[in-house]
């Protein structure tokens, strides 16, 4: 093994010169959800339940696209990527059954990424189990494994999937979340966590299925884990950690009554069972069910709807051939019947419910359960597990551990599992624009705070004015960093995932090229990062196929900050933008030796072409020097990119600290003004060979109209490499010790707007726009 290219010192991350590391990241990619080979986003119907017979080879994308992409993303300042995949990607044939290839490519864009600079870790992706319960992440064998029919998931509405929606372009947004309270999601992750005590009849091959589930999960990422490190050159040198299971839900654990929602379930969309409604439909029997609508508020009901199978049941008929996937399924577990019936849950002779707080306690002991003892036990058992198998082959990883969505963490600090060498990487959305799909400039709510029980109800967590929503969000993302703190000891904490949607206002933006709304949502999300003091991010998502029209080609989701729809940011191209600048405060700091720099900043073409596809080493700074860009699109432009629309890449590329001198004490940028600031404590005067080094985007910071501020000590702004023949523009700071401040002002820029819109105007003009949309 090598040194460890990055390491950690209580809340915050070091590089080899003890300089504070912010990891600037974003989720790579999108594409990693769905299979390359047959081509199959959520949204195609063909082939679907043929899922033995799939590859993801060329996902996230082909190694031949990998520099374009990986060289786009170096260029917009993100130098860390949380590499997404999936168990169906190792093992999707079978039981045991790894696909080699897949590894082999991996290994292979892996090993393109480290050119690059990047830090990655590794994230084993799921979202409500798998594509076949409508989401991603678990093989289809596994399905099958826990005595479900898939194909019979859309009468029973076991689980709402896409692929087979009546109209899949008719898919009602973000519904496919709701199937985490749906009777395929709540059953599978019950036998994931806790099969052994809720279903000890399910045995599969000898094993109760949560052994058996588990077991082959955690394998599956110990052997990529292991080919990775057995090439060599990649383990801690660009991958320097892995993720727990993306988004781990307790299924039915800790319930204590299934005929009632429960109150901890926050969201309700469309058609809303209970748990024991879901039981009654999953084993084919109709039932009137409430249905819910997303309001301003939140959730609302919205009235009921009849819910009727027809006798068709989700559980796997009592003439399954087990022989396909070569397991043997213990007598005692009878196909044909609902697996909780068999556990006395209910008669279904009479539909009787027999014992509706069956999952409120451990069958065995009696013992009562909420969320507390699942996430200290049932989740911590499967944690302590796979980062065991991890750290046998990969010693040196950084664990991230990441808990149920907005629920508190684990119960870790001053235990055996507060390990040195963890990370707590929680997600976080703006929940009213994510669902409603609408930035609010007028109020929003303290989603967190009403989930922890600080307000007497909804309308009392509502914030008015956009000041009072961005600080709102800034301060539940400090909340939930305190909360890892308090709970899980002095450990980074890196958001994993948050995110905008940018389809809003029934996608007006593609209609018009005024990305406005989007633009506030975006800076807001940002801001409220950098002042929640984390210690990173990984910003949800890049989608190399993103389009207009479906979006990240996963259940209406539109979250990519790339399109092949939308033009890339250009890069500032007026007088002099290639020199270098430097100042010195303090003659007795000595001069820094400026590194070289490209008197012509690169800038990228304005959308994907064919040219692109052929991307390689010796054509890329071709690629990136290109000054295609204008600020006037060609006339054979579309009519709906008629208006200058940049995706609100304004708002996203962003300066950010990268290397910090000592520790960060708050940093920030004022989008508006183009400002940025940094304060920082520094144990002594910095080296000559580790200054402190800032992100500065040559849009927002051309560099003969850029000011800067110090406390102390020489600055100078440049172009440097960050690797693979890209060229960024930075500031590097040497200043002494103590407290020390630094005030970057750029330049302001016109925003989004329509050719010819005063600057002036500009936020007037978007406020207005957003609130007609409402």
């Amino acid at each position: 093994m090598s040194n460890l290219r990055l390491t950690i010192d209580g809340r915050t991350f070091r590089d080899s010169d003890s300089r504070q590391v912010t990891l600037r990241g974003i989720n790579v990619a999108g594409d990693a959800k769905y299979p390359a080979r047959p081509d199959l986003p959520s949204h195609t119907p063909d082939k679907f339940f043929d899922g033995d017979n799939v590859s993801f080879v060329g996902r996230p994308f082909t190694l031949d696209e990998a520099d374009m992409h990986f060289a786009r993303l170096r260029h917009w300042g993100y130098n860390t990527i949380r590499y997404i995949f999936t168990w169906e990607a190792i093992e999707s044939a079978g039981p045991g059954k790894y696909d080699e290839e897949w590894i082999e490519s991996t290994i292979s864009v892996l090993r393109l990424a480290k050119e690059y600079g990047f830090y990655i870790f590794m994230d084993p992706h799921q979202d409500v189990w798998s594509r076949f319960s409508g989401g991603s992440g678990a093989p289809m064998w596994t399905v099958y494994a826990c005595g479900l029919n898939p194909q019979a998931f859309g009468a029973t509405e076991a689980a709402l999937v896409q692929n087979t929606y009546h109209d899949p372009e008719k898919f009602p947004k973000m519904v496919w979340s709701t199937n985490y309270y749906r009777l395929a999601c709540q059953a599978i992750f019950t036998l994931f966590f806790a099969g052994k005590d809720f279903a000890p009849k399910a045995v599969i091959d000898g094993k109760n299925i949560q052994d058996y589930l588990q077991e082959h999960f955690i394998a599956a990422c110990q052997h990529l884990a292991k080919r990775i490190c057995e090439a060599g050159d990649l383990a801690d040198e660009v991958v320097i950690g892995w993720e727990s299971m993306n988004e781990p839900n307790r299924g039915l654990v800790g319930i204590q009554d299934i005929t009632v929602v429960p109150h901890e379930q926050k969201l309700q969309l469309g058609t809303s069972p209970t748990a024991w409604q879901a039981i009654l439909t999953g084993s084919g029997r109709a039932c009137d069910v409430e249905t819910w609508a997303f309001g301003g508020m939140g959730p609302y009901r919205s009235g009921t709807a009849l819910v009727d199978p027809e006798g068709v049941m989700a559980w796997l008929p009592a003439g399954y051939d087990d022989s396909r996937y070569g397991w043997r399924r213990d007598s005692g577990w009878k196909l044909g019947e609902c697996l909780w019936a068999q556990h006395g849950v209910w008669d279904p002779s009479t539909d009787m419910l027999l014992k509706r707080d069956y999952f409120g306690t451990v069958p065995s002991t009696g013992k009562k359960l909420d969320y507390g003892v699942f996430i200290n036990t049932y989740f911590m058992d499967h944690y302590r597990a796979y980062s065991k198998a991890i750290r046998e082959v990969h010693p040196g990883a950084i664990l991230f551990c990441q808990p149920p969505v907005l629920e508190i963490p684990p119960l870790l600090k001053g235990t055996a599992d507060d390990d040195r060498r963890m990370v707590y990487s929680p997600h976080y959305y703006d929940g009213l624009t994510l669902m409603t799909k609408k930035w609010n400039r007028i109020w929003n709510v303290d989603v967190l705070g009403l989930l922890r029980g600080r307000y007497l109800g909804p309308p009392f967590a509502i914030k008015l004015g956009e000041t009072a929503i961005r600080n709102c969000l800034r301060d539940q993302l400090s909340a939930i960093r305190q909360e890892g703190i308090d709970n899980m000891g002095e450990h980074p904490c890196l958001l994993g995932e948050f995110g905008i949607p940018y389809d809003m206002d029934d996608k007006y933006a593609y209609k018009t090229g005024d990305y406005s709304s989007q633009l506030s949502a975006m800076d807001a999300n940002h801001f409220a990062v950098e002042g929640s003091g984390m210690g990173g991010f990984t910003i949800w998502n890049y989608m190399s196929l993103n389009n207009h029209q479906w979006g990240d080609q996963w259940n209406g989701e539109d979250l990519s900050i790339f399109s092949l729809d939308d033009r890339p940011l250009p890069n500032y191209s007026g007088p002099n933008s290639g020199s270098t600048t430097s100042l010195s405060i303090s003659p007795d700091i000595p001069s820094p030796n400026p590194r070289s720099y490209n008197p012509s900043p690169p800038s990228y073409l304005q959308r994907q072409s064919s040219e692109l596809s052929t991307i390689s080493r010796s054509n890329l700074k071709v690629t990136l020097s290109n000054t295609s860009i204008s600020a006037v699109p060609p006339s054979d432009t579309p009519a709906h990119l008629a208006t200058p629309g940049f995706r609100a890449a304004e708002a996203f590329i962003r300066p950010s600290p990268i290397y910090t001198f000592g520790t960060i004490t708050k940093y920030g940028f004022d989008l508006r003004n183009s400002v940025f600031t940094l304060s920082l404590t520094a144990p002594t005067s910095a080296r000559e060979s580790a200054p402190t080094e800032i992100f500065l985007p040559e849009f927002h910071f051309p560099r003969m109209e850029t000011r800067v501020e110090v406390s102390g000590g020489k600055w100078i702004i440049s172009s440097d490499s960050v690797g693979g023949g890209v060229e960024v523009q930075k500031l590097r700071w040497w200043h002494g010790e103590c407290e020390q401040d630094i005030k970057i002002t750029g330049v302001k820029k016109k925003a989004t707007m329509a050719v010819g819109a005063d600057e002036d105007g500009y936020l007037d003009q978007c406020q207005q726009s957003t609130c007609a949309l409402m």
